[in-house]
């Protein structure tokens, strides 16, 4: 239901959601296994550090950036972060781009971690619905899975 100048909008700017990676140090971003819980507070650092770097563009695209960057670690319960935001307080794109980062990320071979079937990562997706995402973002998802597939075999990591 998003207009195709928003979509676009979204598409250019999504990829800028962890920007604020470049102001964690390396042996946090990096390190092989699970953060301690120091670490994963420096680590949730970059939500904001990310909307610092981007806001007061003139830009729309940095401002969409921005708002992506603080919201993206949101969840649809309020137990998210930077601000606990809950619900449709929580910025439409960030929404949307929550569900894509956490499917990648559970799809995607880590340092620290093997990747996760496609099932498995979708299971997930699902029990997340109505706490940690929102239920008409994965609904959507869910309907477009042959575009899921087709975007993910397109952009996948190659080893």
């Amino acid at each position: 239901g998003m207009s195709k100048a928003d979509q676009e909008l979204l598409l250019e700017a999504a990829p800028m959601h962890d920007i604020g990676k470049v102001g964690i140090a390396d042996n946090i971003l990096l390190k092989p296994g699970r953060l301690d819980p120091q670490e994963f507070a420096v680590m949730k650092q970059h939500a904001e550090i990310g909307f610092q770097l981007l806001q007061g563009s003139s830009s729309q695209t940095l401002q969409a950036g921005a708002a992506i960057a603080r919201g993206h670690h949101e969840k649809w319960d309020g137990s998210g972060y930077p601000a606990g935001l809950q619900g449709e307080d929580i910025p439409i794109f960030s929404r949307i781009v929550a569900v894509a980062d956490v499917f990648d990320a559970l799809t995607s071979e880590r340092p620290y971690k093997k990747a996760w079937s496609l099932e498995d990562a979708v299971d997930y997706v699902k029990a997340g619905s109505g706490n940690h995402f929102d239920p008409k973002v994965v609904a959507a998802f869910l309907d477009c899975w042959e575009d899921v597939l087709a975007i993910r075999a397109k952009y996948q990591d190659v080893s």
